[in-house]
C-alpha cells in the first residue's frame, strides 16, 4: 500500500514538474502564423516572444483586423500592368514574415528608453511606423517615410501573440470602442478618412461616387456620412453588395459594367464632383475619371493593379485633379479614432474568425466572397 502510494506521489510530482516546464515555455515562446513561401497558404510557427528594447513597447494581441492588401502581400506583389510586378522583396520583406497590420491589444512592457506606457491597458496600434528620423516622420508623416518600417509588412505583425510597437506614440486609446472592431480603424478606417480628406473642400450636397463596395468601400461610406455627406453613388459589380452599401448611406448603386454607367454617373444632379476609387484597377480608373464634371477629383487608393492611358489635354482643360492616398497619419488616426468613438462613424459588418483561419478568410478576400470586414481574436 505504501509503494503504490509512493506512486501516486511521484506521478504526481512529475505532472506538476511537466506543467511547470510548459508554463515557463509558453511565458517566453509565442504562436504566429507566417508567410514561408508567396502565395501559399499561412503556416504555423512557434518562436520566443520578443523582448522589447530602447523605446520599444511589448504588446499582446487580441484582435487583428484582416486586411484584403494582405492577399497581394502574402501572394508576394503587386500588378504594376504591362506584365510588371512590384515584389514585397523589393520592399524589404524576407521570408518568413507575419502579416497583419490592424493589431489591438494589451501592453505588457517596454524597453529602458520608453516613457509614459500605459503598462496593462488596451491600445489600438499605428502601424505605418517609418525610420523615425528622415523629413516626413519628424513631420509626423510617418506613412509616407522612404524607408518604411510597417508593422505586419517590413516588422513582425498581428497574426501572432505578440508584436514590437517601436514607440509609445504609436499606441492609440480607443476606449470606449469595442474591441472586436476598434482594430479595422488602424487601415480600414484611416485608409477612407485620409482618402476622403483629400476630396474636401466640397459641399453636401455635391456627389461622390465610391469604387467597390468591399470592406473598404463600405467604410468610405461610412467616412462620408460621419462628415455630413448626404450624396453617395456606389460602383459595384457584385449586386450582392449593394444592400450593404445602401444599408451603410449610399443613395444610388450602379453596375460598373453596365454599358450605361458612365451615363448613369455623369446625369447625377449637378454631376460627379469626386471619386475614391477602392479598388485601383484600369477599369474603375478609366469609369471615374471620365465622369467626373469640370474640376472633379480622382483619388486612387486601391491596389488591385493595372496601369492607365490617359490623354493629357483633357485633363487639364477639364482642370481635373487625379491623387493617390496610401494609408494615413498618426494624427489622422486619432481623428478616426474620435469619429468612431463619437457615433458619429457607424459600424461597417465585421465578422470575428480565429486567429488559425486567416489564411482561409485571405482566400475568401481574395474571391471577393467577404461582405464588410473580418477581425481574427487571439487564443
Amino acid at each position: 500500500m505504501q509503494a503504490v502510494q509512493s506512486s501516486l506521489q511521484l506521478r504526481y510530482l512529475l505532472e506538476r514538474v511537466k506543467e511547470n516546464q510548459t508554463s515557463q515555455f509558453w511565458s517566453n515562446h509565442m504562436i504566429s502564423y507566417e508567410v514561408t513561401d508567396w502565395g501559399m497558404p499561412l503556416q504555423k510557427a512557434i518562436r520566443e516572444t520578443p523582448v522589447p528594447q530602447g523605446t520599444e513597447v511589448l504588446v499582446r494581441v487580441t484582435y487583428c483586423g484582416v486586411c484584403h492588401s494582405d492577399v497581394h502581400i502574402r501572394d508576394g506583389y503587386f500588378d504594376l500592368g504591362g506584365g510588371k510586378k512590384f515584389h514585397m522583396s523589393q520592399r524589404g520583406m524576407k521570408l518568413p514574415v507575419t502579416l497583419g497590420h490592424e493589431p489591438y491589444g494589451t501592453v505588457l512592457s517596454a524597453g529602458p528608453q520608453a516613457h509614459d506606457v500605459p503598462i496593462g491597458e488596451d491600445r489600438l496600434v499605428y502601424p505605418w511606423t517609418g525610420c523615425g528620423s528622415c523629413a516626413r516622420c519628424l513631420e509626423g508623416m510617418d506613412n509616407w517615410c522612404p524607408t518604411p518600417r510597417y508593422i505586419g509588412i517590413q516588422k513582425s505583425g498581428g497574426y501572432g501573440d505578440h508584436i514590437l510597437v517601436p514607440h509609445p506614440k504609436y499606441l492609440v486609446d480607443a476606449s470606449g470602442i469595442d474591441p472586436s472592431y476598434a482594430p479595422i480603424l488602424a487601415c480600414s478606417g484611416l485608409t477612407t478618412y485620409s482618402a476622403v480628406r483629400k476630396l474636401m473642400p466640397c459641399k453636401p450636397s455635391d456627389w461622390i461616387v465610391v469604387m467597390g463596395a468591399g470592406g473598404l468601400g463600405l467604410m468610405a461610406i461610412a467616412v462620408l456620412k460621419a462628415l455630413g455627406h448626404e450624396q453617395i453613388a456606389v460602383c459595384e459589380i457584385q449586386r450582392s453588395k449593394w444592400d450593404a452599401a445602401k444599408e451603410a448611406g449610399a443613395s444610388v448603386c450602379i453596375d460598373p459594367l453596365d454599358e450605361k454607367a458612365l451615363e448613369q454617373l455623369q446625369a447625377l444632379p449637378g454631376g460627379l464632383w469626386g471619386a475614391v476609387d477602392l479598388v485601383g484597377a484600369e477599369s474603375t480608373a478609366s469609369l471615374a475619371i471620365a465622369a467626373l464634371r469640370k474640376g472633379g477629383r480622382y483619388v486612387l487608393v486601391g491596389l488591385y493593379g493595372g496601369e492607365l492611358s490617359l490623354s493629357l489635354v483633357p485633363v487639364a482643360q477639364r482642370a481635373t485633379t487625379i491623387q493617390g492616398s496610401y494609408v494615413g497619419s498618426l494624427q489622422e488616426l486619432r481623428e478616426v479614432v474620435e469619429l468612431a468613438r463619437s457615433g458619429k462613424l457607424k459600424p461597417i459588418p465585421t465578422a470575428v474568425c480565429r486567429m488559425e483561419e486567416v489564411s482561409g478568410v485571405l482566400d475568401q478576400l481574395k474571391a471577393g466572397t467577404v461582405i464588410g470586414r473580418v477581425v481574427a481574436k487571439a487564443a
